[in-house]
């Protein structure tokens, strides 16, 4: 008979494998205030949270969010956050990064945390951020781990907090919520501390989740590096399974082994898995396109984003007599995008459609005597007719050398007509409607902004840039038409620009393409612009000048942000 080892007993970790001792670990223990429970439909109302390390507070965060949507009866009386409170509060697009700036490189804990970190996944995937996979504590579980029935019948936040005498009072509202949840979590550390959990990676591997399956698979791990780069769990077939990056290879693939993995889907990846392969990398903006690439390449069964690759839409006008707007997978040049949905593109289309005058249908027009019936838009004045003759090709054209002007940077003009519109309709009092045009409107604007941005970085035949490492070195990446040609460190004391010489005669070739990014892959180009964007970064060479157009929509970010503070002042919103 055999007898599975206890997880302090021959399966403990090894000193050297002890990670970072729960003193020195920074903990954002946060709570979120909702709508209602369903993380893909409701709306967050209130984010409190607090940062500490070694039972000292080191910072807080607090804010109402304003859901941009009614907040139910009963959730008012529960949380006493009511509709006039939240309006003129910050929308979660502007709360978002700021959240996500404070709680970045901490561990995220929450009283049942899979609610609250449900709807950080929702906003993040909606508001366009990469999930930041941090390690995640759950207080409820944690405590029915530690405290028998007899001692909490019930580990609901209010009755921890009595049973451990903490001082704020748990009141649904979120920042007093998260200090007696840190309260909580200080108690039961001192609780694990005695049966021998002093490190993050032995108290994430106490939580029950973890199998001893898992566990005894912790030796594939023991190759691997302590250094940045992206990692491949492969199947009995030599299959990959999983592709990830990390900062530090070994202790985040230990983490599937001894950490309270929740998903189900990565504990049976981890289950088949035999092997984990890595490659080092010389920086995270290196490890993340290269992780990108291998999603394309191997389309890995258990990588959710593996299932979205080469999933892109544009907008391109057709090429006929009277050209109008379709949907299209290969952009060519002119094209607007890129879109991650179909919906987003058509949402994109409604709102050209209302700032320049095309054609809705999707019918072919002949040039001469073409012999359509004029439809319901016509009879409300929204299109001429040039499918029964009522406009001609030479009439038809302003519009669309307008479109190709708004695309490519050369004239706002549009953009200025639908602001316009909007002060009309809050003259007329039609809020409702003019909320819905401002909302089209500010999403086109960052459509064409992003899209214009892009297509900038996408012509360039070659950019060096360069970051500080943090530790009085550089990183640098070598860009060549949105695409990463080459990465590459100069650490401290190493002169640097030898290093960029030998990285730019070693980077890859690239050929441009066709369409705005030059046949740049969106994702990529998007994570290497985003990098160029940090705060920090310095260019330290560009075959020729990185520019925007003279009107790119670029000049209405600040438009945009009243538009999502939700501003009523439309008279003086685009000038």
């Amino acid at each position: 008979m055999s007898t599975q080892p206890s997880p302090h007993s021959s399966s403990q970790l090894s000193f050297d494998e002890l990670g970072t001792p729960l003193r020195d670990t920074t903990f954002v223990v946060f709570d979120l205030e909702t709508t209602g429970g369903r993380a893909g439909e409701d709306a967050i109302t209130e984010i409190g949270a607090v940062k500490v390390r070694g039972g000292r507070v080191l910072g807080t965060f607090s804010t109402l969010v304003d859901p941009e949507r009614g907040i139910p009866p009963q959730v008012v009386a529960l949380t006493g956050i009511t509709q006039l409170m939240v309006t003129g509060a910050p929308p979660l697009a502007r709360v978002l990064p700021a959240f996500l700036e404070f709680a970045a490189g901490a561990v995220l804990v929450a009283h049942n945390s899979g609610f609250d970190v449900s709807f950080l996944k929702a906003a993040c995937e909606r508001h366009g951020y990469a999930w930041p996979r941090p390690t995640v504590v759950c207080t409820v579980k944690l405590a029915r781990r530690v405290l028998s029935r007899e001692e909490a019948p019930s580990c609901r936040l209010s009755a921890l907090a009595e049973l451990f005498g903490v001082g704020p009072t748990p009141n649904h509202r979120a920042l007093v919520d998260a200090q007696a949840t840190v309260e909580v979590l200080h108690r039961l550390l001192e609780r694990v501390g005695s049966v021998g959990v002093h490190s993050l990676e032995e108290l994430v591997a106490y939580l029950p989740e973890v199998t001893p399956a898992q566990r005894r698979k912790r030796s594939l791990a023991a190759h691997l590096p302590a250094a940045p780069g992206v990692y491949l769990f492969r199947g009995p077939s030599e299959e990959v399974l999983y592709v990830g990056t990390a900062s530090d290879l070994r202790r985040r693939v230990r983490q599937y082994f001894t950490a309270a993995e929740g998903r189900k889907r990565l504990r049976e990846m981890v289950a088949l898995a035999v092997r984990v392969d890595a490659i080092t990398c010389a920086h995270p903006l290196e490890a993340e396109v290269r992780e990108l690439r291998l999603l394309t390449a191997h389309k890995p069964a258990y990588n959710r984003r593996s299932k979205n690759q080469n999933g892109w839409w544009w907008l391109a006008l057709t090429d006929e007599p009277f050209p109008r707007l379709s949907l299209v997978r290969t952009p060519r040049d002119g094209a607007i995008g890129p879109f991650r949905s179909r919906r987003l593109a058509e949402a994109a289309s409604d709102a050209l459609l209302d700032a320049v005058p095309l054609r809705a249908c999707s019918q072919r027009i002949p040039a001469r005597a073409p012999k359509g019936t004029p439809c319901a838009l016509h009879e409300l004045g929204r299109c001429k007719a040039p499918c029964a003759g009522k406009q001609s090709v030479a009439e038809y054209a302003p519009a669309v050398a307008s479109l190709r002007a708004l695309v490519a940077g050369e004239d706002t003009a549009p953009l200025r007509a639908v602001a316009a519109h909007l002060e009309v309709l809050a003259g007329a009092e039609r809020f409702e409607d003019a909320a819905a045009h401002r909302d089209r409107v500010a999403g086109l604007v960052r459509v064409l902004d992003r899209g214009q941005r892009l297509a900038g970085l996408a012509a360039l035949p070659e950019l060096v840039a360069a970051r500080p490492d943090g530790a009085g070195g550089w990183e640098f990446a070598v860009v060549r038409h949105g695409r990463l040609a080459s990465a590459g460190v100069a650490p401290r004391g190493v002169r640097p620009m030898p290093v960029v010489d030998e990285l730019v005669a070693a980077a890859e070739t690239v050929l441009p393409g066709e369409g705005p990014l030059r046949g740049a892959p969106p994702e990529e180009a998007s994570v290497v612009l985003r990098w160029l964007d940090r705060p920090g970064t310095r260019l330290v060479r560009c075959e020729r000048p990185w520019t925007s157009p003279a009107h790119a929509a670029g000049a209405w970010r600040a438009w945009v942000e009243r538009a999502e503070a939700g501003r009523d002042q439309y008279a003086e919103w685009g000038h």
